[in-house]
């Protein structure tokens, strides 16, 4: 798994890339990213990653800098997986297990 954060010259936020790799997977059929950023929405179609043909899942999304946002993996709708590389994890508030989190920092 990683996170590429890209900065943009201009502006408040900062593209973020999810990517969930194909061992991790498992030949799922669909995987979400779920998080603060999506208020944790199983149904949105915007949640969803694209499968890429190596069996891997990628989603690039715009978030605002200065702030930290809690996420999730969700695969096929039943198994949820942590960021192997967040910047850190967090006791989530409604489970037992923790959260990852990235922290978009600001524009140097």
């Amino acid at each position: 798994m990683s996170l590429t954060k890209t900065y943009p010259k201009a502006g408040k936020t900062c593209k973020v890339k999810f990517d969930v790799p194909a061992d991790l997977a498992q030949d799922a059929k669909i995987v979400r990213v779920l998080g603060d950023f999506n208020n944790w929405n199983t149904k949105s179609d915007s949640s969803k990653m694209k499968k890429n043909d190596d069996g891997s899942f990628t989603k690039e999304i715009a978030l605002e800098q200065g702030k930290e946002f809690q996420f999730r993996y969700l695969i096929d709708g039943e198994r949820w997986e942590n960021d192997r590389n967040a910047d850190k994890y967090v006791p989530a508030p409604n489970s037992p297990d923790d959260n990852s989190v990235v922290i978009v920092g600001f524009a140097r």
